[in-house]
């Protein structure tokens, strides 16, 4: 049977099995669906590593806001003042765990500190943070790559072998 799909048994009938589809989304599809949740994960480098933290974000137009808690800014904020912003990606979605169904959004691009203080403030207030530590000054995503797919179904089809 195919992993991908979820079998329900209906005791009028046979095993129905849906047809799994996935849809890429356009940039500004993606963006949108990424406002309707509140936290996701960013992934830097660290020590020449992949790592990932969770974080929570807003989207402001085409940027990306992003609060980063405790330590964790320190290992994505640039070391020299000459290097003002770092690759990273951020990924959030929202799938149903049981129907495997929903979407993912992936955004690439510069990751920079806020530098106005009134802004990074505002940004803080509206950013709540995920757990009740400390949590840095706001970083700023500049996305060049937005991805994202949703993940679908069509209509049941009876599952291979099913008796009629």
């Amino acid at each position: 049977m195919d992993h991908e799909a979820t079998v329900r048994k209906d005791i009028r009938g046979p095993e129905m099995v849906p047809t799994r589809c996935v849809k890429t989304l356009d940039r500004s599809e993606a963006l949108r669906l990424l406002a309707t949740v509140l936290l996701g994960r960013i992934v830097f480098t660290e020590h020449a590593l992949p790592a990932v933290r969770p974080a929570s974000h807003l989207v402001d137009g085409e940027d990306l806001i992003v609060r980063i808690q405790g330590g964790g800014a320190s290992v994505l904020l640039p070391a020299t003042p000459d290097v003002p912003a770092v690759v990273v990606a951020y990924e959030a979605d929202a799938i149903d765990p049981e129907t495997r169904l929903g979407w993912s959004v992936v955004v690439t691009g510069y990751a920079s500190l806020i530098g106005d203080d009134d802004e990074a403030d505002r940004y803080e207030a509206l950013l709540l943070p995920w757990a009740s530590q400390t949590a840095t000054k706001a970083l700023s995503i500049r996305p060049d790559l937005v991805t994202g797919f949703r993940l679908g179904a069509e209509a049941a089809h009876p599952a291979p072998g099913a008796s009629t």
